[in-house]
C-alpha cells in the first residue's frame, strides 16, 4: 500500500481561515495579529479581558525513546480532536520544532499522519520568527558581554569566566568549540567562546516560562552571563541590556495560533528540549489554552523521565497548574526494542522482547501515578504488524499497575482513532482525582535534589559528582542558589546517563560533570554523560532530501 507522506497529507488538506479557528477557542478577532490567512498571535490582552475559569488540563508523555518511533505529538495531536468529536471543547498547546532536527535526523514536530497541526512547512521551518527573536536577543546579549570588557571592563569581568555562549538555531557542531575575538586589539579581546543551539539557550527557557513581558523583564535581568575576578556573578542587568532584549521578544512572547487537520485550535509556542533544557511549550501558551476550552492536550518532550519530570518539577512548580490526567504514549514495537531486538526484526510476533522490554513503560506508569501521584492512562498507538497477543500483554501489565490501556490509531484515523483515548482521559478527569507532590523539595541541596530524582524516577542506585561539577556546587550554593530546582541534562535514549542502556536499568549511577545556574529561568542545570548544548548534522541529514519546486511548493520535508 502506497501511503502519503506527512507533508502530501498536510499540503491536500484545505485549511480554514484562523479567524474561524479562533472563534471556535472563543477568541474575538480584536485580539488577533495575523500572519497571513493561517496563522496569527494572540494578544496577552485576551486573558486579561475574558475572567474565564480555567480548563482541563491533561499532559502527554512516552516512553523512552528508540528508532523505532512512539508517537507523543501525533498522541496529543489527535487526542485533541478525539475529545472534540465527542462533543467537548478542546484545544492542544505543542513546542515549536527547532530547525536542527528538521534538517538533521529526528524531523519535525507538528504531528503525523492524519493527527498534525498545519501549516506544517510555515511551523517546521521559520513559523512566525519566535525562534530568530530568541537567538537574537542571546546574540545581543552576548555581543554587549564582549563589548564592555572591550570598552574598558568597569565590572571587572574576567573573560576566563564568561558562561554565557552565542547561538544558532542549527546543528552545527563546528561551533561548540571556538577562538574569537583574533585579528588584534581593534576585534576585541582573545578568548574561548562556543555556541549553543538556540532551544538550549537560557532565552529559551526565560521565554517559556515568562507569565507576561514583566515577568520577562525580571527572568532576563538575573541571567548569570559570567563572573568577576573576584568571583562574584554578573547578569544582564549589570550590563543594561534587559530593555533591548525585551525589545526583540516583545512580539515573540504573544502565543501562536494555528489548527489541527480537523480544525481543532492548537496553540504552538516556544521549544526548548527536554534533554537540555525543561521541554515544554510556553506558560503564556499554557495558560492561554487552559482559557480557551474545556480541556487542554499538552505535552512534554522526549520520555517521561525528562519532559513530564521537568513539566511537573519544575514547570508546575513555577506556574501552580497540575495535570489532571496524564497519558504515557508507547508501542509495541518500541517495548521490542527496548527488550534486544533490532529494527529489522519488529515485524514478528515476539512476547520474550516485549517482555523484556516492557519494564521501561512500567517504571514510567508508576513514576506518574507513584511518585507524582497523578491519575494516568497508557496509550499504545497500534501498528498493522502488532498482534492481538502484545496487546494483551501489555494490558494485563499495566492493570497489575491499576492503570488502563487504550489502542490509539491516530496516525492513520485523526481524531476518530483517538476516541477511546478521549473518554478514557475525561473518565480519569472525572472519577480520579490526584494527589499531587514533587520529585523533591526545594529546601534541600542541589546534590539532594539531583539525587532525588535519579533514585525516584530514574530508577538508579545515586550519583556520582565530578571535582569540578562539586567546586561548581560549591560555588552556586554560596551564591544563594541552592534553593532552584534542578534541571537535569541527560540522554533521552536511557533511564541511565549512558545511551547503550535501553529498557530499565538498574544499580547504575548517574555522573554530574558540569552544574551551572540558570538564574532567569529559575534553576540549576545539571549536565551528566556526554550530553551537547549544540548537536551535530547525522551522516545524511534530512536537509539532503528537502526540495522547493518552481510554484514555491516543499518536498522532502517528512
Amino acid at each position: 500500500m502506497n501511503y502519503l507522506s506527512d507533508i502530501e497529507i498536510a499540503q491536500n488538506h484545505e485549511m480554514l481561515p484562523i479567524t474561524e479557528i479562533a472563534k471556535r477557542a472563543g477568541i474575538d478577532e480584536k485580539f488577533l495579529e495575523p500572519y497571513g490567512r493561517f496563522k496569527a498571535k494572540v494578544s496577552p490582552e485576551f486573558l486579561e479581558n475574558n475572567g474565564r475559569k480555567n480548563g482541563k488540563l491533561i499532559l502527554v508523555t512516552a516512553i523512552t525513546p528508540t528508532p523505532a518511533g512512539e508517537g507523543k505529538t501525533t498522541t496529543t495531536v489527535g487526542l485533541a480532536d478525539g475529545l472534540r468529536r465527542i462533543g467537548k471543547n478542546a484545544v492542544c498547546a505543542l513546542r515549536e520544532p527547532s530547525l536542527g532536527p528538521v534538517f538533521g535526523i529526528k524531523g519535525g514536530a507538528a504531528g503525523g499522519g492524519y493527527a498534525q497541526v498545519v501549516p506544517m512547512e510555515d511551523i517546521n521551518l521559520h513559523f512566525t520568527g519566535d525562534f530568530h527573536a530568541i537567538g537574537a536577543a542571546n546574540n545581543l546579549l552576548a555581543a554587549m558581554l564582549d563589548n564592555h570588557i572591550q570598552q574598558g571592563n568597569s565590572l571587572g569581568i574576567d573573560p576566563r569566566k564568561i558562561t554565557w555562549k552565542r547561538a544558532v538555531d542549527m546543528n552545527d557542531r563546528q561551533l561548540r568549540n571556538i577562538v574569537d575575538g583574533l585579528g588584534g586589539r581593534v576585534n576585541g579581546t582573545p578568548r574561548e567562546d562556543g555556541f549553543d543551539i538556540t532551544v538550549a539557550s537560557e532565552i529559551m527557557a526565560v521565554f517559556c516560562l515568562s507569565e507576561n513581558i514583566s515577568d520577562l523583564k525580571k527572568r532576563l535581568a538575573r541571567i548569570v552571563v559570567g563572573y568577576t575576578y573576584d568571583d562574584k556573578p554578573v547578569t544582564a542587568a549589570d550590563l543594561k541590556a534587559v530593555g533591548a532584549m525585551t525589545a526583540l521578544l516583545k512580539d515573540a512572547i504573544k502565543p501562536n495560533l494555528v489548527q489541527t487537520l480537523e480544525g481543532t485550535p492548537a496553540f504552538v509556542h516556544g521549544g526548548p528540549f527536554a534533554n537540555i533544557a525543561h521541554g515544554c511549550n510556553s506558560v503564556a501558551a499554557t495558560r492561554l489554552a487552559l482559557q480557551a476550552a474545556d480541556y487542554t492536550v499538552t505535552e512534554a518532550g522526549f520520555g517521561a523521565d525528562l519532559g513530564a519530570e521537568k513539566f511537573l518539577d519544575i514547570k508546575c512548580r513555577a506556574t501552580g497548574l497540575v495535570p489532571d490526567a496524564v497519558v504515557v504514549v508507547a508501542t509495541v514495537r518500541a517495548l521490542k526494542m527496548h527488550g534486544g531486538l533490532a529494527k529489522t526484526e519488529l515485524a514478528e510476533e515476539n512476547i520474550d522482547a516485549l517482555a523484556a522490554g516492557i519494564p521501561n513503560l512500567l517504571r514510567h506508569v508508576s513514576n506518574i501515578k507513584n511518585v507524582y501521584g497523578l491519575p494516568c492512562v497508557v496509550a499504545v498507538n497500534r501498528f498493522p504488524a502488532d498482534t492481538d497477543c502484545e496487546i494483551e500483554f501489555i494490558i494485563e501489565k499495566c492493570r497489575a499497575l491499576g492503570v488502563n490501556t487504550v489502542l490509539s490509531t491516530v496516525w492513520a484515523d485523526g481524531g476518530r482513532g483517538g476516541e477511546a483515548l478521549a473518554k478514557e482521559v475525561v473518565r480519569l478527569c472525572d472519577e480520579e482525582k490526584g494527589d499531587f507532590h514533587f520529585a523533591y523539595e526545594l529546601d534541600c541541596g542541589i546534590e539532594e535534589k539531583t539525587e532525588a530524582v535519579v533514585k525516584r524516577v530514574y530508577g538508579g542506585r545515586g550519583i556520582t559528582v565530578t571535582p569540578q561539577a562539586k567546586k561548581q556546587i560549591e560555588r552556586l550554593t554560596s551564591l544563594g542558589f541552592a534553593s532552584l530546582p534542578v534541571c537535569i541534562a541527560k540522554t533521552q535514549y536511557s533511564f541511565s546517563d549512558d545511551p547503550a542502556k535501553p529498557g530499565a536499568p538498574e544499580d547504575f549511577t548517574v555522573t554530574v560533570r558540569n552544574v551551572k545556574v540558570s538564574a532567569g529561568a529559575g534553576f540549576i542545570v545539571v549536565l551528566t554523560g556526554d550530553i551537547m548544548t549544540m548537536p551535530g548534522l547525522p551522516k545524511h541529514p534530512a536537509a539532503e532530501g528537502i526540495d522547493v519546486d518552481g510554484s514555491g511548493r516543499i518536498t522532502g520535508l517528512f
